[in-house]
């Protein structure tokens, strides 16, 4: 498949627009100026909120005035993950995108098809002069990715319409009828700094190769996380061989699996050959253990120059223990949908700067309440840990399900007349924005969908290319039938 053939040709197209503007999570100022020249450029009503979330008008096709007005929504930043070897930079360079067989994917760097490809599809309807509707309006959110905030500082009113489909979901044929809510949570540790003893040997030991993916929605795919497995081996060593951190630096954005990390310890250097077997130990369990999923991890010891300085003992245990007890992974399945994840926390990151040691986690359920609980479960191994400060933020509510929805009900309709087959409709263990619109517009009636994503946030984000053409054909039909 050549990029010339890719289909629908419209949406691949603005796609390609896309990924040409830096498009960071929090620093989307030249995507915003993109949508807004693109909009005004069409002759469309083109409006920009306070916070950056940019909405484009574009009345009904003649015979379809009477329709109720639709909202199509998606967002405009993506993660900005890249491999550790490549020399990219999200606030200057494009993405550099090519076709392997039926995936389009990036150089070493994630996609951007979560949510780019929702944007060019929005595009490409505001663009079109063959296509069928009733009123819509195109809206984009900023910074979704790091916080929902462009969702969060949208008023009343921005948004106008009846029903809203959002194409920000990575699983074709499935229906998305609501979302969990969550928070993060932060840790900060002393990191009081001593002497390196005499004699002792210093190493970087480092954890990469696994496969990473979305916090919430690939929680319950057995994956293995970065930060665990390098916790998991400091502490044994540290009762083993008198282990000494000097300096840990790991995982990475707050919702994304850790794909690697790494940490420079100082062990006495009788014990040099046996912190390289236990590294080879430890590797060896955990290719057993994610057999599965984590064919290319790896675990290198690289001998470094003495280091000068050292965590105090007493604190590097306390920390390290506390990290290693913090809870990571699924919590509990759904007692009313089968298979579907309720609650779960990931420990995303263990970055040291200065004198401090900062930790993020994210936590998630469908269910407030077992949020707050999972929440506080884990900043209950930090303070038991020493962390000097510990905070959950507010968060951001989940989507319930409306078994009275009329959009859901045409949307299933459209799929099973142009496909053949039932959809699954079922919730996803990740935020959408749907939870912070259903809170400041509780008459929408809203449903998301999109194309197969595959690796996202991680750069091995690809794009099914097939599911695009049935995602748009999808899309076009309810916009009919509506």
């Amino acid at each position: 498949m050549e990029k010339e053939t890719l289909q629908p040709s419209s949406v691949f197209e603005c796609f390609a627009e896309i990924n040409k503007i830096p498009r960071p999570s929090k620093r989307e100022e030249k995507m915003i100026d993109f949508l807004r020249r693109f909009g005004e450029g069409l002759g469309l009503p083109t409006i920009v909120d306070e916070t950056g979330n940019v909405a484009i008008s574009k009345l009904a096709t003649p015979g379809y005035e009477d329709r109720p007005a639709v909202i199509l929504q998606s967002h405009m930043d993506m993660v900005c993950e890249k491999n550790a070897d490549v020399d990219f930079d999200f606030d200057k360079d494009s993405i550099q995108t090519y076709i392997d067989g039926e995936w389009m994917k990036a150089k070493g760097t994630t996609l951007g098809a979560d949510d780019g490809i929702g944007v060019a599809m929005e595009m490409a309807i505001l663009k079109a002069t063959d296509i069928e509707h009733g009123p819509i309006q195109c809206v984009f959110t900023r910074d979704e990715e790091t916080g929902l905030s462009g969702a969060e500082g949208m008023k009343p009113g921005f948004m106008e319409g009846d029903y809203l489909i959002n194409l920000d979901s990575e699983d074709e044929g499935e229906i998305f009828v609501s979302c969990a809510g969550g928070a993060t949570t932060i840790a900060e540790y002393d990191f009081p700094r001593e002497s390196a003893p005499e004699g002792y040997y210093t190493a970087c030991v480092k954890v990469r190769g696994l496969m990473g993916g979305h916090s919430g929605d690939d929680i319950n795919k057995n994956r293995a996380n970065a930060n665990k497995i390098l916790l998991r081996f400091l502490c044994a060593e540290m009762q083993k061989t008198d282990l000494r951190l000097a300096d840990i630096q790991s995982g990475g954005l707050h919702n994304a699996i850790p794909r690697e990390g790494y940490a420079v310890v100082c062990v006495p250097a009788s014990f040099r050959d046996t912190l390289s077997a236990d590294a080879n130990l430890l590797l060896a369990a955990v290719r057993e253990e994610f057999s599965a999923t984590e064919p290319d991890v790896s675990i290198e010891l690289e001998s470094k120059p003495a280091a000068a300085e050292v965590c105090s003992k007493e604190s590097a245990e306390k920390m390290l223990l506390s990290l290693l007890a913090v809870h990571n992974g699924v919590y509990a399945m759904s007692q009313n949908i089968e298979g579907f994840v309720e609650t779960s926390s990931n420990l995303a990151s263990i970055k040291l700067c200065g004198e401090t040691v900062r930790v993020v986690t994210s936590q998630r359920s469908s269910i407030l309440s077992n949020r707050e609980n999972i929440s506080a479960i884990v900043r209950a191994a930090f303070i038991l840990g020493g962390a000097k400060k510990v905070q959950t933020g507010e968060g951001y509510p989940g989507w319930a399900t409306n078994p009275d929805s009329v959009l859901v009900k045409k949307t299933v309709e459209s799929y099973v007349r142009l496909f053949g087959k039932q959809p699954v409709v079922r919730g996803i263990h990740a935020g959408l924005e749907c939870g912070l619109f259903s809170v400041k517009y509780p008459h929408l009636d809203m449903v998301s969908f999109g194309p197969t994503l595959r690796g996202v946030h991680s750069p091995d984000e690809r794009l099914n290319i097939p599911t695009v053409q049935m995602v748009w054909d999808h899309l076009l039909d309810i916009l009919q039938q509506i």
